[in-house]
């Protein structure tokens, strides 16, 4: 047991060297790590799913993210976004035409929108890099705060079902939580955006817990304990990143939607989260 701990200690450090290092630099690194990600989000989807028995859809399925993230990798997020909505519905017409699993276009879908909005928030300027420190703030503090919160006052459960330790107090709590430190961070980062640093981070606080039950209840569904075990001691990717993923998709569809009713594109998307430029 002792062994294991240090395991996981040291793979944690070493993963949160290498995300904080390519969130600080943006621009490349931080794309290579957002296309990396989903990529690895859909062999561990392919591999639980059992899709990757499947070698016509696992084939279609590789292609299509493989577009996605060369489209990310260069920095084209508006084509990407069109690719993913295509892989989608390649994946859809799969289960009409090919008897594939129902679950794999939920699976292109899941593993390349990840990879489209974690790289299309950090973007290359200095509201992207504050868009995601934000974003990593509100997580975590959710995450943490719902544990302890839970643990202490317990009561009634959220998700019995999908994840039984869970409680309405901790995700209340990680609620709370997660919107003291969103403000606490825009007034530092965002001067004058507080009022929308809360909003936002209480969406996202709601999305990433969703985030987190949904991948519960995917792997409850196929009768799996990690989604994979490619991180030592912490099981797979998908374990690490299911409630950022599922906030990172509410901040890109919060973003796209402030920049449309503002008329900058999408080149900006962590400016517009905070309506700064």
């Amino acid at each position: 047991m002792q062994q294991e701990l240090k395991l996981r200690i040291a793979s944690g450090l070493i993963l949160a060297v290498i995300v904080l290092a390519a969130t600080w630099y943006g621009g490349l690194a931080f794309r290579i790590l957002a296309a990396v990600i989903g990529l690895l989000i859909y062999y561990e989807w392919s591999k639980i799913s059992g899709v990757a028995r499947d070698w016509v859809a696992n084939g279609v399925g590789w292609i299509g993210e493989a577009a996605i993230a060369f489209l990310v990798l260069v920095g084209n997020f508006e084509f990407a976004a069109g690719m993913l909505a295509g892989v989608t519905a390649v994946g859809i017409a799969l289960i009409i035409l090919h008897g594939t699993s129902r679950w794999f276009p939920a699976g292109l879908f899941y593993a390349g929108a990840t990879g489209v909005a974690l790289a299309g928030i950090r973007g290359d300027d200095q509201p992207g890099l504050y868009a995601m420190l934000f974003i990593f703030a509100v997580v975590w503090a959710t995450d943490i705060l719902a544990y302890f919160v839970g643990r202490a006052l317990r009561g009634p459960k959220l998700a019995p079902s999908i994840s039984p330790g869970k409680t309405w107090s901790g995700a209340i709590g990680g609620a709370v939580s997660a919107v003291a430190a969103g403000v606490l961070l825009a007034h530092f980062l965002f001067p004058g955006a507080e009022v929308v640093a809360a909003g936002v981070a209480l969406v996202l606080s709601v999305c990433s817990q969703a985030g987190d039950l949904f991948e519960s209840f995917i792997k409850r569904k196929f009768g799996a304990k990690d989604s994979s075990r490619l991180i030592p001691g912490h099981g797979g990717v998908m374990d690490r990143v299911d409630g950022l993923i599922f906030a990172c998709f509410s901040a890109f569809l919060l973003a796209g939607l402030f920049s449309v009713i503002k008329g900058t594109g999408m080149t900006s998307l962590g400016a517009a989260l905070f309506g700064l430029g």
